[in-house]
């Protein structure tokens, strides 16, 4: 598409202008319909005092979720050479087909082996985990409907794809479309399985983030529009997508487990709680508007008391586990 459609709503969904960055109606529509061209669209949260919202509006678009285009860019440093190909045949199994682009070291054996292997383009890393997956998308994402990206070491559930390309195609309003995620172990044993409740989308801006990134699919007009990830942050880059997606469209729940997030000590949310916790408050603060901002201090404490909680309970399922299988293995 050479423009998006655009809607601009106060938060009861009255239309507050007519008039966006000075683009003119669209001959034939309603009054609140607007092209906007690219670059034109200001980051939600910019100067909107939080109670601005820009909707995401498909004008006579009709995408058969069996054809549906879907882009998957698995970001790898090329180290896990047995995951990553897992994560790999996950996506080719799936009975929604998807374009895989790999983002990584261009010089790396594995990288070069398993590109070779299942006939994926490889793009140059950039440098950092979100760059990687913005130059992936940059680069690949035309002619794509839906885009994503599934790290080196998680794996899609099976039917995963059928599930969030139905859910955006049967829902022209919604941007993103997630599932359940189930957290397994190095070896692939299940942990549990986190599910966003009702109340995750409600609680994304001041809450712990419970909507699972793995699994979780894009539209494509609306990655471009918010401008994909920002690459300032290291680990919190997905909840700050999430919160300027939030501000463009609707959020599907298909109600079922679409991924598996492998947790192990090389897990970067994992290995770096102290960095990832910082970062979620700077982007939950920057989504809120100044009189909220003044007062997050208040649930900051609680809410990160409570993640800590629920990290240490994991921990503790996994180390059960392992104990477990290590018992179980016959001493040679």
């Amino acid at each position: 598409m050479d423009h998006q459609i655009w809607n601009k709503f106060g938060e009861d969904g009255e239309c507050l202008s007519n008039t966006i960055a000075g683009k003119a109606p669209i001959e034939g529509e309603e009054s609140s319909t607007y092209v906007v061209e690219e670059g034109a669209f200001a980051r939600p949260g910019a100067g909107d005092g939080g109670f601005v919202r820009h909707r995401l509006t498909i004008a006579n678009v009709e995408i058969d979720s069996g054809a549906a285009k879907v882009l998957i860019v698995i970001p790898t440093l090329g180290t896990r050479a047995q995951y990553l190909r897992s994560t790999i045949e996950s996506i080719k199994a799936q009975q929604v087909p998807a374009s895989i682009v790999i983002v990584g070291p261009t010089d790396s054996p594995v990288i070069r082996q398993v590109s070779a292997s299942f006939d994926i383009p490889v793009v140059a890393d950039p440098g950092s985990l979100p760059g990687a997956i913005n130059a992936g998308i940059k680069d690949h994402a035309a002619g794509h409907d839906f885009v994503g990206w599934l790290n080196d070491d998680d794996y899609l559930e099976p039917g995963s794809l059928a599930a969030t390309t139905q859910a955006l195609v049967r829902n022209p309003q919604a941007v993103v479309a997630y599932g359940a995620c189930r957290y397994v172990d190095a070896e692939g044993r299940e942990l549990w399985i986190s599910s966003a409740g009702k109340w995750a989308e409600r609680a994304l801006s001041w809450g712990p983030d419970l909507i699972p990134q793995p699994g979780m699919l894009v539209r494509a007009e609306a990655w471009q529009v918010v401008g994909g990830l920002d690459v300032s942050y290291r680990l919190a880059f997905d909840l700050d997508l999430l919160l300027r997606l939030r501000k463009v469209g609707d959020f599907i729940n298909t109600g079922t487990v679409v991924s598996n997030f492998r947790w192990h000590p090389e897990s970067l949310t994992v290995d770096n709680r102290a960095v990832n916790f910082a970062e979620s408050e700077r982007a939950k603060r920057s989504a809120l508007s100044p009189w909220a901002r003044r007062l997050a201090p208040l649930w900051e404490p609680p809410v990160r008391w409570a993640t800590r909680m629920a990290v240490w309970e994991v921990d503790r399922r996994a180390r059960k586990r392992l104990e477990m299988a290590s018992l179980a293995t016959p001493a040679r």
